[in-house]
């Protein structure tokens, strides 16, 4: 079993997916602890990766097709995660 701690912005830190069938315990802010499958993590992880893709208008491959100045990481390190998540 791993174990995260939520930070007090509500993320937890995750660069890279679990394996999916690896349980996942998160000990939130207020002090509640949930526990989340690997699966479900990598869900919410590809969730923010597209919520992260959208918002600097790159495509679903993580590329922006228009010419940019400056190279940006295309990856997500934080993960917004809350107790209701986990099913």
């Amino acid at each position: 079993m791993l174990n995260l701690q939520q930070d007090l912005d509500g993320f937890i830190h995750m660069g890279r997916h679990f394996p999916n069938k690896i349980t996942i315990a998160i000990t939130f802010t207020d002090g509640t602890r949930g526990e989340f499958s690997g699966a479900r993590l990598n869900e919410l992880y590809d969730e923010a990766l597209a919520a992260y893709r959208l918002g600097n208008s790159l495509d679903a491959k993580g590329f922006d097709r228009a010419p940019a100045k400056i190279h940006r990481r295309n990856a997500v390190e934080i993960v917004p995660v809350s107790s209701d998540m986990a099913q």
